[in-house]
């Protein structure tokens, strides 16, 4: 299914789809050395179809930005728990078709297999672009765990069903876990330290910390361009 069909799905199909993606993961250690990584974000406003895309590319381990991609892009996919990569991957897409380099890796700002179908964002787009992918979200969306402690790096498994489906690692001391889940060709084991290394004193990964940034950017830009045709009118 193309992701340009998303919108046009009821979240029962939705569901059905995600099970179909799920039979598809595959969680084998990722077998070449990584030379780039991409960190990825969408900011939207729930009640709105305007959804707000950016991709950062960084050389990898030292990080430093080596380019950039943005989208926006509309969706009539409704806002639903569980299902927010049908309206985030189109818009993913359509920046990481910009990208004139696509990165070894892809880190999310959302769940891998973290998920009640273990198709979060992140493996949603890893799937959809055969690209190795981590999810590193700032909120729990499914799993059970026991707080880690409050030392750097301390981590504490996360399970669902019998199953462990992620890492709860304390990034910063004081602050709340960030909640890591390998999402495609690339292991939990892998996963937890890339995002370690992709730490730099903030509470989330340097990679999805920037495209954060840069989506919340593009979107300030274009509301004040609105204003500014608006005021043309006036």
């Amino acid at each position: 299914m193309q992701p340009s069909q998303y919108e046009h799905l009821t979240p029962a199909q939705a569901i059905a789809y995600q099970h179909d993606l799920r039979r598809q993961i595959n969680l084998s250690p990722l077998d070449k050395p990584i030379q780039t990584v991409g960190g990825a974000d969408i900011s939207f406003n729930k009640y709105s179809e305007v959804v707000y895309a950016g991709i950062v590319l960084f050389n990898y381990p030292e990080l430093k930005v080596i380019g950039t991609a943005t989208a926006i892009s509309k969706t009539k996919f409704p806002y639903i728990s569980g299902l927010l990569a049908f309206r985030e991957v189109p818009a993913l897409l359509d920046a990481w078709n910009k990208l004139e380099v696509k990165p070894d890796l892809m880190v999310l700002d959302g769940q891998g297999i973290a998920h009640e179908r273990r198709t979060g964002i992140a493996t949603h787009f890893g799937l959809v672009t055969n690209t190795p992918s981590i999810g590193s979200a700032k909120s729990r969306l499914t799993g059970r765990y026991d707080e880690p402690g409050n030392h750097l790096f301390d981590q504490s498994p996360m399970y669902d069903k019998g199953e462990v489906i992620g890492i709860a690692l304390r990034s910063k001391p004081n602050c709340n876990p960030i909640y890591i889940s390998p999402g495609h060709r690339v292991s939990m084991e892998q996963s937890v330290q890339i995002i370690k290394n992709c730490i730099r004193g903030y509470r989330i990964p340097e990679p999805t910390r920037q495209a954060h940034l840069l989506v919340n950017k593009i979107r300030i830009d274009d509301g004040q361009n609105l204003n500014q045709q608006f005021t043309l009118f006036d």
